[in-house]
């Protein structure tokens, strides 16, 4: 909420520079130029000339006032705005007598020079500074070309250059420092978001981990904990099932991290993968389209099945079907007894059915659809 603050707070002041700016070319073109203009207007060989270059000076800034109301910048028109700028001086310069640059007969010289920065207040200091250049360059070859310049004259043109380039370029400075300071904050923000999204990615991972341990840790971890110390012995049938059960109960903890588009297939082909490995054929057949449970959901779900493939002899068929609120995984095999689990989460149920040599057993959810009033 802060850095919104701040950037809003930059903005306004980049604005309020923009205005400000804007304010002192118009009072300087539409206020001191038309009155030195005027009282001079029987000096200058062709006033009209004079007067056009004063139009298009006006025309700069009407549209810079435009594009201030409707919120935009120059983009694409900058440099036909500051080739008329630049042409307007040289226009004026003409036509202006001689001996009169940087006198107040020389209007433009003092004008020109706000315009141009108007234009390019949103430019790299480098461009204005670069205008300033040329806007001055354009006086002082009239100056060393068609005058035949005094010291006095040098020395009122260097007098008067202090305020022409100087003033416009501590704008310009001002408006490069705020543009650095808005970067820079940009910068600095977007670091600290990445630091930030870093920092939840890490306690994300770390919780995560804690929650695979802690599930493992009741079945897993004392099963290799007999395995250690030798209270258990790897060639019992019945260790040899808890070892298959808990391989795929790992397999399945690792998937459920997987960034995939059917997350409960995914997880119940890592837990086939171990049945495959013990030389059992299972099948996996789907059918219909489902909404993807819950974590702890999928855990109930898949439970029932790789208990069942990990005491299956030699085959299996694994079953799921779902509709828009119904998820069954349903497993048949030739094993033995099994214990059906338990589950956890609401809205799960688990049936069991043997005959023979061959267990069923079914794991099914029922999607709760919170009412509408």
């Amino acid at each position: 909420m802060s850095d919104t603050v701040e950037e809003v707070t930059r903005a306004q002041l980049r604005h309020g520079l923009r205005i400000a700016t804007l304010l002192v070319a118009m009072a300087t073109v539409f206020g001191l130029g038309p009155a030195n203009l005027l009282h001079h207007l029987d000096a200058y060989e062709s006033p009209l000339t004079q007067l056009a270059a004063l139009a298009a000076l006006g025309a700069v800034l009407a549209g810079e006032a435009t594009l201030l109301v409707r919120g935009r910048s120059w983009g694409r028109l900058r440099g036909p705005a500051i080739a008329i700028v630049l042409s307007a001086s040289a226009l004026s310069y003409v036509t202006l007598p001689d001996g009169r640059t940087s006198t107040t007969v020389d209007w433009i010289f003092g004008a020109a020079n706000w315009v141009g920065v108007v234009v390019l207040l949103d430019r790299p200091l480098r461009t204005a500074a670069s205008f300033l250049l040329a806007h001055e360059l354009t006086a002082l070859l009239h100056l060393l070309l068609l005058d035949d310049p005094s010291r006095k004259d040098l020395a009122r043109f260097a007098t008067g250059s202090v305020t022409v380039f100087g003033l416009p370029l501590c704008v310009a400075v001002v408006a490069a420092v705020m543009r650095g300071l808005s970067a820079a904050a940009a910068t600095s923000r977007r670091e600290i978001e990445q630091v930030r999204i870093a920092e939840a990615v890490a306690a994300e991972s770390h919780r995560r981990r804690q929650q695979r341990f802690a599930a493992l840790s009741a079945t897993t971890v004392p099963l290799l904990e007999g395995l250690a110390d030798g209270s258990l012995r790897p060639e019992d049938p019945v260790v040899q099932r808890r070892c298959a059960i808990e391989a795929a109960r790992m397999r399945r903890l690792f998937a459920e991290t997987d960034t995939v588009a059917n997350p409960l297939l995914h997880e119940l082909r890592h837990c086939i993968d171990v049945a495959d490995r013990k030389g059992v054929v299972v099948e996996l057949d789907a059918r219909g389209q489902w909404p993807e449970p819950p974590v702890a959901v999928r855990r109930d779900l898949t439970e029932a099945v790789l208990i069942v493939l990990a005491t299956a002899v030699s085959r299996a068929r694994v079953t799921v079907v779902g509709s828009a609120d119904l998820v069954s995984v349903s497993v048949v095999a030739d094993c033995g007894e099994v214990n059906v689990p338990s589950p956890v989460t609401p809205g799960v149920r688990v049936e069991a059915l043997k005959n023979d040599d061959t267990v069923w057993m079914e794991a099914r959810w029922q999607l709760i659809r919170q009412r509408t009033s």
